[in-house]
């Protein structure tokens, strides 16, 4: 018998490690058995909070779920959520360390590409429940037209992500969920590395390849760098045409003058 009943955080701390690691009899003595013991009582609710969990994994992740197969991912998916339980009630932003997890899973060893897969699914999760923001307008350039080129700094869309793989885990993903089996035979995991920019299209998303130094280029952009430094960093003859492209496809939600005193770079040549 309990001296003090506990305060709601505290039933409700006691309730989330019972549903996560089993009840143990604290917890236990605070169900009313009314008909059922209170440790099925609570194995009910934790069958169930842990089923909508893997259910969720699954659908952030139907590409290694197709690849592992049902009972496999369950295990694992399983296994993640005892390892690293949920911090918010928002589903969807649940599982970003799944990846790694299965990259030290050693059941999951055989299937090299596995974690990089999940890695592009999370992307692609990401892409599609991102914010809605409107893509840079390119008069805002116009208005900084004042200003050396140089010096203008990019915030990217927050629906756009930038992913590298030494395994071409596009090709995969695709063929796995079109059920391709002649596309998935033909795929040679040895053909090189893939550099990656995902974002939301009309469509839904589009998952598109560039080149390393675009691709540098690009995370460089989207770091905050200033053009000149992204150009330093990631030389390429074609950057300005690249550029272009990025903004076309609206790869961009803000343009600013970057910060001269924070910049030695740009300061440095100023002065």
């Amino acid at each position: 018998m309990h001296a003090h009943p506990p305060t709601l955080l505290e039933l409700q701390r006691a309730i989330g490690r019972g549903l996560l690691h089993g009840a143990d009899d604290d917890l236990a003595a605070l169900v009313v058995a009314d008909g059922l013991a209170p440790e099925a009582r609570l194995a009910v609710y934790r069958n169930t909070a842990t089923g909508t969990l893997v259910t969720a994994l699954r659908l952030t992740y139907p590409a290694v779920h197709a690849l592992v197969g049902a009972e496999f991912f369950e295990g694992a998916a399983r296994l993640f959520i005892e390892d690293s339980p949920p911090q918010s009630a928002w589903l969807d932003a649940y599982g970003e360390t799944f990846p790694e997890f299965l990259a030290r899973l050693p059941q999951a060893a055989s299937l090299a590409y596995l974690p990089d897969v999940a890695r592009l699914e999370w992307a692609v999760g990401n892409v599609l429940h991102g914010p809605d923001a409107a893509p840079l307008a390119l008069d805002r350039l116009a208005r900084l037209e004042a200003a050396e080129p140089g010096e203008v700094c990019f915030r990217p869309h927050p629906a756009v992500r930038l992913l590298q793989s030494r395994f071409p885990v596009d090709a995969i993903w695709r063929a796995v969920l079109n059920h391709d089996d002649d596309a998935m035979a033909a795929i040679d995991l040895n053909a090189g590395p893939v550099w990656l920019w995902v974002r939301r299209s009309a469509s839904g998303v589009a998952i598109d390849r560039s080149t390393e130094s675009q691709w540098r280029f690009t995370a460089a952009l989207f770091d905050g760098r200033a053009l000149h430094t992204a150009l330093d960093e990631a030389p390429s003859a074609h950057a300005h045409t690249w550029l272009a492209t990025l903004l076309a496809g609206g790869c961009f939600a803000e343009v600013r003058l970057a910060d001269l005193a924070a910049d030695p770079t740009i300061r440095s040549a100023h002065s």
